[in-house]
């Protein structure tokens, strides 16, 4: 039945009229407990493959989607690479939450120190501020009670949004100081806001950077013309850029970045377009990562996809209704991704768990020594 419902993306209610048609009476109450409940072998084996998964690489893929738990909007993140694919569902979408994600398990710690500071005048808070967080204990790691207990005595007036991000600042700099779980160099992602700033490095998807200039609707002829000899040049450059991930060189790196100049600041004559290409050249750095480094990925397609996985199963399913269901959810989609990025039959990977045959080894060693080398960075 996990295999069906999960696997097969079959719903409860057609389950229940496959089994009436075996012969088998089963109450819908008692099915869904089948689903949601007593699952820690599985969800012990997720947590496995979440920290096996990021330690696999110091690149990862991060999507963001919508969903809903008891009729309240929530969003289910996704984080993946080519070995493993995790969902976790939380009610924010914020940069904290990011974070989260990339220290499963774990509470959030906040620290000042000299890259709090750093971050802080890139999110532009006040000197005034600036200069009362200097007095505060530097060096010093804070639980997330303890750290706003510190900002609400010392810093009584500071503005909401102010105050969030000192704290996405201490906590960015407590997760690159910290040593329990392995810190993502870079993340492959979209250019939405919550992704900045968290790793030092980032790269940014074509494929969702095409998108806005699909989105153009030129009125004139001669503006439709313009805008699609564009779009044939952005994808012609794109399939330049996997080429050079074939074969990077110095050589092809410094004409790949002079063609991006060209092609994203030579005016065009259609205003709307120019000031989109405007908006592109100000990522050139992210967009170009991978002329650094190569085996970086040139867009965020595996995320995408995932998202798109979860999209489906709740279009089919509606939603979850409690936090027991979504932590279910959570437990068995992932493991259905990644069974199938391993190549393992998800039936034959749930009997063999529920069988406690263990002959399937754990999903978090299957692979991973073969495969970490095409994900490692190597700077070029």
């Amino acid at each position: 039945m996990i295999g069906l419902y999960y696997g097969g993306n079959m719903t409860q209610g057609k389950l229940l009229d496959f089994l009436a048609d075996l012969g088998i009476s089963m109450s819908a109450g008692y099915l869904s407990n089948l689903f949601i409940k007593n699952h820690f072998l599985f969800e012990t084996e997720k947590k496995e493959v979440y920290d096996s998964g990021l330690a696999s690489s110091p690149w990862q893929h991060f999507d963001q989607t919508g969903a809903r738990v008891g009729g309240v909007n929530h969003t289910t993140n996704i984080i993946c690479n080519p070995l493993y694919t995790v969902y976790f569902t939380t009610a924010n979408k914020d940069r904290l939450t990011v974070l989260k994600g990339l220290q499963p398990g774990r509470e959030l710690k906040f620290i000042l120190n000299p890259l709090t500071f750093s971050l802080i005048q890139d999110f532009k808070i006040p000197t005034k501020w600036q200069n009362v967080l200097k007095l505060l204990p530097q060096g010093t790691v804070l639980s997330e009670a303890q750290f706003n207990h510190l900002l609400n005595n010392d810093l009584p007036k500071l503005g909401s949004q102010q105050q969030t991000r000192i704290k996405e600042a201490a906590a960015i700099a407590f997760y690159h100081q910290q040593t329990d779980c392995p810190v993502v160099q870079t993340l492959c992602c979209d250019d939405a806001p919550q992704f900045k700033l968290i790793t030092a490095e980032r790269a940014l998807c074509w494929v969702h950077e095409g998108r806005h200039y699909k989105k153009l609707s030129p009125v004139f002829a001669c503006h439709q013309v313009i805008l699609g000899q564009f779009i044939e040049d952005f994808w012609d450059y794109y399939r330049e850029l996997l080429a050079y991930k074939d074969a990077p060189s110095p050589e092809a790196a410094l004409l790949l970045k002079s063609k991006f100049r060209l092609l994203f600041e030579t005016p065009s004559g259609y205003e709307l377009l120019d000031e989109r290409k405007q908006l592109t050249a100000t990522k050139v750095s992210e967009l170009l990562r991978v002329l650094e480094h190569p085996e970086l990925p040139l867009h965020n397609n595996p995320a995408e996809l995932a998202a798109r996985t979860m999209v489906q199963r709740r279009n089919i399913s509606y939603a979850t209704q409690t936090i027991e269901g979504t932590r279910a959810w959570d437990t068995f989609m992932p493991l259905v991704a990644t069974t199938r990025q391993l190549g393992i039959s998800f039936f034959d990977y749930v009997r063999d768990r529920i069988s406690q045959l263990r002959v399937i080894p754990s999903l978090s060693t299957i692979d991973i020594s073969e495969n970490t080398q095409s994900l490692c960075i190597v700077k070029f």
